[in-house]
């Protein structure tokens, strides 16, 4: 009997391939659209970057697929009602990079309270000039951080907060914050805007979430608030952000995403002062990558060979 056939769209070392080799006969097209595109008509699973889009009319090319495998926590570059219809398993690895996320949230935030990039800064092109140092920072202790989305990583980010000295609040669809968050207060979104020192963004893209952080949502925001966001780029109204900023509606933001990635050169963001962007890094260790592509690799051949994957966020197509 012939091995199910699945195109690998990412890197993988050569012992996890050949651990794959053993259940999947693996089509080695990289992330190039072309030759993954022009391999989905035979395809049964498919192991790609959470970014690499999927969307109804490419599913459409692929009859035999049923799974998509993505490296990463997010599927919003899926067409997840398409998906289902056909009856294809999306698969994603949260968890294993809770950690990290959570760890380059909590840098932001020391990054942002200490002035750690405008002191850099300072120390290469003004120290030795004798030029006057940036203003001082600020402590996070007593200070409120509103965690916008109370999943995994929003909950990895409130412990380390919390041994910080931080208030924490947050808002998600439960008010109930559970066992070991009891200090964690649920408020509105709204109040939580009002109420928060600094707001970071942990939820998924989808259509409830895109554009969630507008003109109005910043407006709400305190003049002296910082705003984080490590989810996804189009969770905020990226020129309404560029407004406020340009304004002083809120002190400054911490951006690891951006919509689109990656930007264009002459984005206003990137040369703001009051700005920090990142490249997209919040998975971005040895261990958590490694972590990463291992689920990713389970997912998928768990599902293809008749087997429950341990992330999937449309179980109810398997076993059909």
């Amino acid at each position: 009997m012939s091995k199910p056939l699945a195109i690998i769209a990412i890197d993988l070392p050569a012992g996890l391939l050949e651990d794959l080799r053993r259940s999947v006969t693996p089509l080695l097209t990289g992330p190039d659209p072309a030759a993954v595109h022009a391999a989905l008509p035979r395809a049964h699973g498919i192991l790609c970057s959470a970014l690499f889009p999927l969307p109804a009319e490419v599913l459409a090319q692929a009859p035999n697929l049923r799974v998509i495998a993505n490296f990463g926590v997010g599927y919003n570059n899926v067409d997840l009602e398409a998906a289902t219809a056909r009856g294809i398993a999306v698969c994603t690895t949260p968890g294993v990079l809770s950690g990290a996320v959570a760890d380059l949230t909590i840098g932001l935030i020391l990054a942002i309270a200490r002035r750690l990039f405008d002191n850099a800064r300072y120390a290469r092109e003004g120290w030795a000039r004798g030029l006057p140092p940036p203003p001082l920072g600020w402590d996070p202790a007593g200070k409120t951080l509103g965690i916008i989305g109370f999943g995994r990583i929003g909950r990895a980010v409130a412990l380390r907060a919390q041994a910080l000295g931080m208030e924490v609040c947050f808002t998600d669809r439960f008010e109930d914050a559970g066992e070991g968050f009891e200090r964690c207060r649920s408020l509105p979104l709204d109040a939580l805007l009002e109420t928060a020192d600094v707001v970071s963004l942990h939820v998924n893209l989808d259509d409830s979430s895109r554009g969630l952080i507008g003109a109005r949502e910043l407006a709400l925001m305190k003049p002296t608030a910082w705003l984080i966001n490590t989810s996804r780029g189009a969770v905020v109204d990226q020129a309404a952000l560029r407004e406020a900023l340009a304004a002083g509606t809120i002190a400054g933001a911490a951006l690891d995403v951006l919509d689109p990635e990656p930007p264009a050169p002459d984005e206003p963001l990137l040369a703001m002062e009051n700005v920090i962007v990142l490249p997209h890094i919040g998975s971005a260790t040895v261990e958590t990558r490694a972590a990463m592509r291992e689920m990713a690799v389970r997912n998928l051949v768990a599902v293809l060979t008749g087997r429950q994957p341990a992330a999937c966020v449309n179980p109810e197509v398997l076993g059909r």
